[in-house]
């Protein structure tokens, strides 16, 4: 015979085991159905292994940094908001630290020590976690779930599979088609919060790895140079992309079916004007005279900036600084503030979430309950919902798993 639960949770990430946490916590019988071997394996390599897990700011500033259905989780904002997060996970054991930006992150600066205390409140909590995929899903007076290895049965169903953005953690789309069958619209997808491909690959092979800090970015529409987006912030380059939090960000500014509409720009010093950033110049010249241009820009530019810097303002890297005119040093000006790459595409692979997923109007915000299927509930990734980065995807991974569990 087919076990029986209060509520089964199909997704073992963050926001099915903070949903599974919630409703065990009401005295209900609570499984989690995982296909992966191991719970939470996306948390665990999330914000480069720290997890950034919330952003410690109030509800507004939050509904501000997410700009894909924020009044639709107004409810679940409300409900478990960033101190609720901040107090559970210190309550369950793990010590937190507030940085730049309101980012939240554990004192270890170790996204393994939070997977580790959910999961040593899902022991304490007794909910059982089963080793199994789920192919369909249908309902009568219960709901039956067909597995792999087994089929189950659940008075309460939360799906919480993610979305499509980490294949290789599972997050591999099956809620999407268990949520068609039961009659939801699939908003389409596309990844989100991803890096960015550009033409210039020669470029960046020789700045791959470089972090900076402080630099200021600006999508444009490449034909009429309309400004799209702007920020200022930390960027990284790869062997085949741009990336780092600026970049994230900037890329939910893109439509993926209209990629030949952008540049990209980068401004190495935003905090100086061009009248400013010139008698800089001069000063870092004069002192530099008889160098070749190449080997005078140390103080202004990082080292692996350089050879590409050069290579792109179009000043022969052997010429004498005091030969460089004064048109070629404001061609270096405009192109300090100005770096411009051409934009081809998203390195999908590596996006951080999905956009699209279960359209939020066939859900009641106040529960994230299915306005089509009694007892059928929603949480996380799989929603079509999507935040900037600083903790708000988490945090809204928190919040709708939490009001999927008690709503």
């Amino acid at each position: 015979m087919s076990p029986i639960y209060d509520v089964i949770v199909i997704g073992g990430g963050a926001s099915g085991v903070f949903a599974a946490i919630h409703a065990a916590r009401q005295g209900v019988k609570v499984a989690i159905i995982e296909r992966n071997e191991k719970l939470m394996r996306k948390l665990a390599i999330t914000g480069k292994g720290r997890c950034n897990l919330t952003n410690n700011c109030d509800i507004e500033t939050m509904m501000k940094n997410i700009p894909k259905n924020a009044r639709f989780l107004y409810s679940a904002l409300s409900a478990c908001d960033s101190r609720y997060v901040m107090d559970f996970f210190e309550k369950i054991g793990v010590p937190l630290k507030t940085e730049r930006g309101g980012r939240v992150f554990p004192v270890s600066d170790k996204a393994q020590d939070i997977v580790n205390a959910l999961l040593k409140e899902t022991r304490r909590l007794k909910i059982e976690v089963i080793r199994d995929r789920i192919t369909r899903a249908t309902k009568s007076v219960l709901f039956t779930l067909h597995g792999e290895k087994q089929t189950y049965n659940a008075t309460k169903i939360i799906i919480a599979t993610g979305g499509m953005s980490y294949p290789k953690t599972g997050s591999t789309g099956d809620g999407y088609s268990l949520a068609s069958e039961f009659g939801h619209t699939i908003i389409p997808l596309k990844p989100s919060l991803v890096p960015i491909e550009v033409a210039e690959k020669v470029l960046l092979g020789g700045m791959s790895g470089l972090s900076l800090k402080n630099v200021g970015v600006c999508l444009h529409e490449r034909h009429s140079n309309k400004s799209l987006y702007k920020g200022l912030g930390e960027m990284l380059f790869t062997p085949t992309a741009l990336s780092g939090p600026l970049i994230l960000t900037l890329s939910s500014y893109i439509k993926q079916s209209e990629q030949e509409r952008y540049t990209i720009s980068i401004d190495f010093k935003p905090a100086l004007d061009q009248a400013v950033l010139d008698k800089r110049l001069l000063r870092d010249f004069a002192e530099s005279k008889n160098k070749q241009f190449i080997n005078s820009l140390n103080k202004i530019l990082p080292a692996k900036v350089i050879p590409p810097f050069v290579k792109k303002v179009g000043i022969e890297p052997e010429k004498r600084v005091n030969e460089i005119t004064r048109h070629e040093r404001q061609k270096i000006i405009t192109l300090m503030k100005n770096f411009k790459f051409t934009f081809t595409g998203f390195q999908a692979e590596n996006a951080v979430i999905t956009d699209g997923g279960v359209d939020t109007k066939e859900i009641n915000p106040k529960t994230m309950e299915s306005k089509i299927v009694e007892n059928l509930r929603f949480c996380g990734e799989v929603i079509d919902v999507a935040a900037l980065t600083g903790g708000f995807n988490l945090q809204i991974a928190f919040s709708t798993g939490y009001l999927a569990a008690i709503g």
